[in-house]
């Protein structure tokens, strides 16, 4: 009996002692360092912005967390490298309006599926995009873009860094709006079609706050408003493309975390928890707001609310449009 006794109060000893340890394990995440899969060129908005919100990430985690760019087909690569890594919580990755929304609706094979093979972390940051044309350009304001366009159907143009970007989708949503017919001119990146910008050979494009933001300062763009709901405080004095007469218009460049799917929930809130004390930090604030940023925290769950609703949006843009799927 006592023999029996004593082997009973080992067993529950043991199993005691592993149910310790898986909760310290669960607790103690992460023990090693995260990468951070970003799928577009180092220098970039997502590159930088995500680099800033990562940084502060890592010191609530207390482990380093490895940013890797990942471009290439429209940001499909690295959504891949995502969806294909184990799904342990240490490997983890940038996805935005493109590769979580746009992209569903744009290509007729979208080589991931983001509903069952991505796991929604939360979103990092809102960004806006500016609409600008060359310091040479006669309209001063949307009012006289949009008189110009209608007069000359066909005729003005418009670029941005590819198909499906904020860029492209937001010019597609103010032609919708604005009930003008101009062309689109894809590029290769947005420098590129800002370069033809300046020189002349575009008419206006929808831009990057933080790309567009140092050409006005130096005089060689002229912003007519922005794709916010409300002014953005780096240009207070240019008014909202609503606000300037193309009621509803609103395109938010938003960029979130997102894991491959079955990535176990309880570390999927530590990181949650982790992007939500960044967000907090007053100087994680302040240099998301110098590139035109907002910090826009939001759960799983919200996160993923988020992409279904953006998805559904742009789908219909794009049909409305007649915007060619890609292969």
């Amino acid at each position: 009996m006592r023999t029996c006794s004593i082997f009973k109060s080992i067993t529950v000893a043991i199993i005691g002692f592993g149910v310790v340890s898986a909760t310290h394990a669960e607790g103690t995440y992460p023990q090693n360092a995260i990468k951070f899969i970003v799928p577009s060129a180092a220098g970039g908005s997502p590159d930088v912005l995500s680099r800033v919100i990562a940084n502060a990430m890592a010191k609530d985690l207390g482990q380093s967390i490895v940013v890797e760019n990942k471009p290439g087909a429209a940001g499909n690569i690295g959504i891949m490298q995502i969806k294909n890594a184990p799904n342990d919580g240490y490997t983890v990755g940038y996805g935005n309006i493109n590769t979580l929304s746009v992209n569903q609706a744009l290509f007729k094979n979208l080589p991931y599926d983001v509903n069952n093979d991505l796991a929604p972390i939360g979103q990092m940051f809102s960004l806006y995009n500016v609409l600008i044309v060359p310091d040479q350009s006669p309209a001063q304001s949307i009012d006289d873009l949009v008189k110009s366009a209608q007069e000359n159907p066909g005729k003005l143009s418009y670029g941005a860094s590819g198909v499906g970007t904020t860029g492209h989708m937001g010019g597609e949503l103010f032609k919708s709006l604005a009930k003008i017919d101009t062309l689109f001119v894809p590029y290769n990146s947005g420098p590129a079609a800002l370069q033809d910008l300046i020189g002349g050979r575009l008419d206006y494009m929808f831009s990057n706050s933080s790309e567009a933001i140092p050409l006005i300062k130096s005089g060689k763009v002229r912003p007519l408003g922005v794709s916010s709901v409300k002014r953005l405080d780096l240009l207070p004095k240019t008014p909202t493309v609503s606000e300037a007469g193309i009621t509803g218009y609103e395109t938010v460049a938003w960029g979130g975390i997102v894991a491959p799917a079955g990535t176990p929930p309880e570390v999927i809130n530590r990181l949650n928890k982790s992007l939500q004390a960044a967000l907090n930090d007053e100087d994680v604030k302040k240099s998301l707001a110098t590139f035109g940023a907002d910090a826009s925290y939001s759960t799983p769950t919200d996160f993923k609310a988020l992409i279904d609703s953006e998805a559904k949006k742009w789908a219909s843009i794009i049909e409305d449009a007649g915007i060619k799927k890609l292969d």
